[in-house]
């Protein structure tokens, strides 16, 4: 389990084929020189997976072709969003995350920045998903716990802060870009539960 609070930004240095999948190694310096050990589950973009090597600052993940099926960010360099799992003893600063991608969006709109230094984003939600989405509800956005302004058919928004402009890789989005997206869990159990019962 995760919360959607952002400890560090990594790097993806390499994308290498690996079976149908791939060996995605990424540079986290301090992050990775820390407390963490092969065999841990860290949150990539929001997608849990599980360190196989660590080297000077870097850390490596083997990556199914059902990972890359469903989620975005993934097979290139690029930067990425980083979270150790939640330990029983941490705070929930964001919401409870479980680290699997339930679907990808598109960003629709990503407004300049207001007067006090925050953006408005919009993003298209899959439709499958879009039920699960509720004003002033959790989502995490590639791993980034977020609150929902409004939800308008398959539309949702939410204000971005500069704190978190700052220190995770929304603020380098574009009107287009994919992004993971993971609903809140509890909406999830509530309509499976109105489903069977």
């Amino acid at each position: 389990m995760f919360t959607g609070i952002v400890q560090a930004v990594g790097h993806i240095s390499r994308a290498e084929p690996r079976g149908d999948g791939l060996r995605v190694v990424i540079e986290a310096g301090p992050f990775a020189a820390g407390d963490v050990a092969i065999g841990d589950s860290i949150a990539v973009n929001g997608c849990c997976l599980t360190v196989v090597e660590l080297d000077d600052g870097t850390m490596a993940f083997d990556v199914s072709a059902e990972t890359l099926r469903c989620t975005t960010g993934l097979q290139r360099p690029g930067a990425v969003n980083l979270e150790k799992a939640l330990r029983l003893s941490d705070r929930l600063g964001g919401h409870l995350t479980s680290g699997h991608v339930d679907g990808v969006g598109e960003v629709s709109c990503f407004a300049a920045p207001q007067s006090d230094g925050g953006r408005l984003l919009e993003v298209d939600a899959p439709a499958d998903l879009a039920r699960f989405i509720a004003g002033k509800g959790s989502i995490a956005i590639d791993g980034v716990s977020l609150t929902t302004n409004s939800v308008i058919g398959r539309r949702f928004s939410v204000n971005l802060i500069p704190h978190t402009l700052a220190v995770t890789t929304l603020g380098g989005l574009t009107v287009g870009a994919r992004v993971n997206l993971e609903v809140d869990l509890v909406a999830r159990y509530v309509a499976r539960l109105r489903e069977t019962g």
